[in-house]
């Protein structure tokens, strides 16, 4: 159990697992979390911008090209897997009990988010986590035109690795002493990165409270 345990926290550290794991094991997380829907969990954004921050450093043995070419085909294919899992089973996520792998409510807040942005959701919930990994399937449970699914996907891939994993690749190059500050780094994106979400469940709570005195 003990070890389960370093395994589980091994598997949250982004730094840990990218000097132990390197370029395969970070393909492989990125993947799973933007399209199977237990990856919610799993570091995203800043995980991106510390794959940069160490290939620049020379902590990961591929080049820059190769890193975000790997990243990129990884989010394509996990947002295919995510929008197939979609469409195949959608419908059940909707009747599936709470679990420790699944909330029924993050299908609830990716619904919310991509009637309000439509399909750019795709693009902008990259940015965005949880939305990030079920975006994409409830994009298969409303069907989305595939065509369509497969522009915004791809362009959202593109811009969500380039952003995040050039930022830290050139900060890494101009200021090599800021992997000695990573971990304020880890924090300060995630405050960033949750922050939406925060703002979004205070909105819903402020608003269903509104909703219920009125009712009274």
């Amino acid at each position: 159990m003990h070890e389960l345990l370093l395994s589980f926290q091994q598997l949250l550290n982004p730094e840990e697992l990218l000097s132990s794991g390197g370029f395969y094991l970070v393909i492989l997380i990125v993947f799973a979390e933007t399209g199977l829907f237990f990856g919610f969990f799993l570091p995203g954004d800043y995980l991106l911008f510390l794959a940069g921050l160490f290939c620049a450093l020379n902590k990961i043995d591929v080049s820059i090209y190769t890193l975000c070419l790997g990243l990129f085909v990884a989010g394509v294919l996990g947002n295919f897997t995510g929008y197939w899992f979609g469409y195949r089973a959608g419908p059940m996520l909707f009747k599936r009990k709470d679990s420790f792998i699944f909330k029924r409510k993050y299908v609830v807040m990716a619904e919310e988010f991509y009637h309000k942005y439509g399909g750019t959701a795709l693009i902008i919930g990259r940015f965005v986590p949880i939305v990030r990994t079920f975006a994409p399937i409830f994009a298969g449970v409303v069907k989305l035109d595939f065509k369509k699914f497969v522009l915004y996907n791809v362009a959202g891939a593109a811009i969500w690795v380039l952003v995040l994993t050039l930022s830290g690749y050139f900060l890494g190059i101009e200021f090599p002493w800021i992997i000695h500050y990573v971990e304020y780094v880890v924090v300060g994106m995630i405050v960033i990165a949750f922050l939406p979400i925060a703002i979004t469940l205070l909105k819903k709570r402020i608003r269903d409270k509104r909703n219920k005195q009125n009712i009274q």
